[in-house]
């Protein structure tokens, strides 16, 4: 939902830019209540697109040479590094040719790309060391969570290193500066690298049950997107209004470059925040607290509060109307286990922001 994300969003994909106690079931649903799972040839489709869409754009703003192809190259690594795991049949088959201790090698991915970077772009050994043990760190902590039930502290500390090198305000963006060239790249490759080391870290070598990571479609779950994203809508707008923090103005440029806007805020923003939010913190608290509606209410609040630093600061109007957005995100995951249902209704909300509260 946030407003200066879907701004960046923009401009980056113009570049590249149930019970309270219930048992968490499996992030792989059971089979007979899915109709359709995304499959590897369908995820490289989606992938070739973006890229060949990225390129194109690049070259048109006028980067050329290794300063734009390195870092193209490295943004379609982590791209499919992620997208391609988010196909069931792939995940399942990475996690069982990784096994258990052999999942340590999941961090290389992430590793690998912020060194290539380095070493070509910024040349930085500084930049380097900082890059290298952001994508190593959070899998070095959950390594000594083997076995442990979910929620140590070793969790929280991992989703902390995760998040905040990308969460806080700019100028503490640790991410931006390793990734600084070319500037269009630099969000979507932050986050990129964020959603990769997590991906790694949690799915891979923790194997966090319950996620929902893997991109299907069940049954019920276009009614679970509509509802939730109608009863939001009816909430957020008059309050929001009222508060004065939307303005009804909707704009035809906008709603003209509303495509290329959707697709950079569903693969920049909402589907890495509801990674994050729902599929592991919300999943995390709700175990620890052995209460999915606690869960719930904790992990929307801290969703809320991490839109505070948005100008001007203190945001509380934000905070008030995000907290709310996240209790409808993290209903809809817990209805469907799925970060699908979510992603979808939480991009619609910051495209309807985008085009009609600019």
């Amino acid at each position: 939902m946030p407003r200066d994300s879907i701004a960046e969003g923009e401009r980056q994909i113009k570049f590249l830019s149930a019970r309270g106690r219930g048992p968490l079931r499996s992030s792989l649903m059971a089979g007979a209540t899915k109709s359709w799972q995304m499959s590897l040839p369908a995820a490289i489709v989606v992938w070739t697109l973006v890229l060949v869409a990225a390129a194109y754009e690049g070259t048109r703003l006028g980067f050329h040479g290794r300063a734009f192809i390195v870092p193209l190259a490295i943004a379609s690594i982590l791209f499919a590094f992620e997208l391609f795991l988010a196909s069931p049949r792939v995940l399942a088959s990475a996690q069982r040719a990784l096994g258990g201790r052999g999942a340590l090698i999941a961090p290389l991915v992430p590793l690998f790309s912020v060194l290539v970077y380095s070493l070509a772009i910024t040349d930085d050994w500084r930049l380097l060391l900082l890059g290298a043990s952001y994508a190593v760190l959070p899998a070095l902590l959950l390594a000594s969570s083997a076995g442990k039930s979910p929620g140590t502290w070793e969790d929280y500390a991992a989703l902390l290193v995760i998040w905040l090198p990308v969460a806080l305000p700019v100028p503490y963006r640790l991410m931006y500066r390793v990734f600084p060239y070319p500037p269009p790249l630099t969000h979507t490759l932050a986050v990129l690298m964020a959603l990769g080391t997590a991906v790694a870290a949690f799915v891979l070598l923790r194997r966090l049950d319950g996620v929902g990571y893997a991109v299907a479609w069940g049954r019920g779950f276009a009614a679970q997107f509509a509802l939730h994203f109608a009863l939001f809508a009816a909430i957020a707008i008059p309050v929001g209004i009222k508060m004065g923090f939307l303005v009804f103005h909707p704009s035809l440029a906008r709603a003209r470059s509303s495509p290329v806007t959707a697709v950079g805020v569903l693969f920049f923003t909402a589907w890495p925040e509801e990674f994050l939010f729902r599929g592991l913190l919300q999943n995390l608290l709700s175990r620890a607290l052995k209460n999915r509606w606690a869960g719930l209410v904790v992990a929307s609040v801290i969703f809320g509060v991490s839109h505070i630093f948005h100008a001007p600061f203190p945001n509380w109007k934000y905070v008030l109307l995000a907290t709310v957005a996240g209790l409808f995100y993290g209903h809809v995951w817990m209805r469907t286990r799925s970060l699908v249902p979510g992603t979808l209704v939480h991009a619609l909300v910051d495209i309807s922001w985008h085009i009609l509260f600019p």
